[in-house]
């Protein structure tokens, strides 16, 4: 919204756009747009703020293959974005140097999808087909990346949402926010299910 508290589109489509992470400058949003053609892509857009004014620039694409590639995030340096592809038949986590030089180091192993950096410059977390969270250790030297080791980073599983997004992580990036499947079957919801909070004023 800008100052007169209207909102403003960043780009004009009639496909589909999912934005899913600004650079760490603000300066950039990576989505993912859909094409009539080549399925999910990946783009970025420069946003231009004057005070509160945020207008969208021209978008740029960033990878465009006839496989679908999901969920663009930047990294805390700005350098790479990391992404879910089914290019090999099954989704998995790519890196890609951004600008992008041709070159992915394919970071999961057995399927990976929605990945998250941890600010620390070390760790890349990314979730299972089969809802587990999983840490990898990377190393950057001289324009590249390589992964060091993989582990699963909790025994737990997190609730399944099917492509939706069901965890994410804290600032800090020392917590993980993440949706839990009910520990009770009694505490179970059905699939197609409504919660009504009544004097919701009164609960804040």
């Amino acid at each position: 919204p800008n100052g007169a508290g209207k909102s403003e589109p960043l780009t004009h489509s009639n496909r589909m756009q999912i934005p899913w992470s600004f650079s760490p400058d603000g300066k950039r949003i990576a989505y993912h747009g859909l094409s009539p053609t080549t399925g999910f892509d990946i783009w970025t857009i420069p946003i231009q703020a004057s005070g509160s004014d945020h207008r969208g620039g021209q978008p740029e694409p960033f990878l465009q293959t006839p496989a679908a590639e999901t969920y663009p995030s930047f990294s805390s340096d700005g350098h790479w974005i990391a992404y879910g592809s089914n290019e090999s038949g099954s989704w998995e986590v790519y890196v890609r140097a951004f600008p992008d030089n041709g070159r992915k180091v394919q970071v999961s192993a057995g399927g990976g999808r929605i990945p998250r950096w941890s600010p620390n410059g070390r760790d890349l977390f990314y979730r299972t087909d089969d809802q587990r969270i999983m840490m990898a250790t990377y190393t950057t030297r001289g324009g590249s990346f390589a992964v060091d080791s993989l582990r699963q980073w909790s025994r737990g599983h997190l609730a399944d949402t099917g492509v939706l997004s069901n965890f994410d992580l804290s600032p800090d990036g020392r917590r993980i926010l993440a949706l839990m499947p009910a520990l009770r079957p009694e505490d179970q919801q059905t699939e197609n299910h409504v919660t009504f909070v009544l004097n919701f004023p009164d609960e804040v």
